[in-house]
């Protein structure tokens, strides 16, 4: 069993094998059931539409038997430690998809049993599995990776952060990840692109859409408020001004086969407008589609092994 926990575990070449299997169920659909007879358990401990429901429908199409868990159904609520709790988990479950919003050391802990893979549905500073399902929506439509251009606007989340680490793990894309001053991906992450890449790598992070080097291929958003976290301080919607992403902004930074993608959910009006979030330049609801087709490439990658 091998857990997914960070883009950051990964090899260049693990990623890129992953994204490539995501396109094929995406667009070939699934022959056989790889996953015919595992049992994989998906524990959320805070809300979800599309991460939720793309592991539970991924897992299913692959032929596993798919049991979840909300965040108060495991004794971890009454005092049962994250290794105890794995130690009996990997006699039951093949593998365990888990979204806390919280710090990723208690996932690495759940993933301390040999028995059990763990999967990253989302912490407090990464989203791996979307940056997978952001790079399978790019190389479906464009038919690689390589050469393009990625710009990222708003909040620093973890998608963000995902999309940095992804950046760094793949050969010639190009992220410029562009945030109102004090809302950037974190300087920790920046150091392990660096790490991750020797240096030689394509993530730049700025705070002025002036220096936005265009025309890009793909203009990607998120919302600002992420999963409800609340922000210090209170007139925080000050510093996203001129961050949201009308015509004029997406035309301004645009060439003729530029898209839009959006990991959702949306807050329409205030990040994106409904005519670009529904426009056809729009690859949002594919995008969405793959949520779930990197769900599948990601469990069969952690249960199954190399394809």
């Amino acid at each position: 069993m091998r857990n997914l926990i960070s883009l950051a575990d990964l090899k260049p070449e693990q990623l890129a094998r992953i994204v490539a299997r995501a396109v094929e169920f995406g667009t070939g659909g699934v022959d056989d059931k790889p996953l015919a007879g595992r049992q994989v358990g998906v524990y959320f401990r805070k809300s979800s539409t599309r991460t939720r429901t793309s592991f539970w429908s991924g897992a299913t199409r692959l032929g596993a038997d798919v049991i979840t868990f909300g965040p108060d159904e495991l004794q971890l609520t009454t005092g049962e430690t994250v290794e105890d709790t794995s130690r009996v988990l990997g006699q039951y479950l093949d593998a365990l998809v888990v979204r806390t919003n919280g710090d990723v050391a208690e996932m690495r802990r759940l993933g301390g049993s040999p028995d059990l893979a763990v999967v990253n549905a989302l912490s407090l500073d990464e989203h791996p599995t979307q940056a997978i399902a952001d790079l399978t929506t790019l190389a479906e439509h464009f038919g690689k990776l390589a050469g393009l251009h990625v710009l990222v606007v708003g909040e620093g989340n973890s998608s963000g952060a995902a999309l940095a680490l992804a950046g760094a793990l793949t050969p010639g894309l190009r992220i410029t990840l562009l945030s109102p001053e004090g809302y950037e991906v974190p300087k920790s992450t920046m150091d392990l692109v660096d790490e991750l890449s020797g240096g030689d790598h394509q993530v730049r992070r700025i705070t002025d859409p002036a220096e936005v080097d265009g025309p890009v291929d793909a203009v990607y958003t998120s919302r600002w408020q992420t999963m409800g976290v609340p922000k210090a301080d209170p007139d925080w919607l000050a510093a996203f001004e001129g961050f949201a992403i009308d015509r004029a902004f997406f035309e301004r930074h645009s060439g003729p086969d530029t898209v839009f993608l959006h990991d959702l959910p949306a807050v329409r009006g205030q990040e994106v407008t409904d005519e670009v979030l529904d426009g056809e330049r729009s690859l949002a609801w594919r995008q969405a589609h793959h949520k779930m087709t990197a769900a599948m490439a990601v469990l069969e990658w952690c249960v199954v092994g190399e394809n």
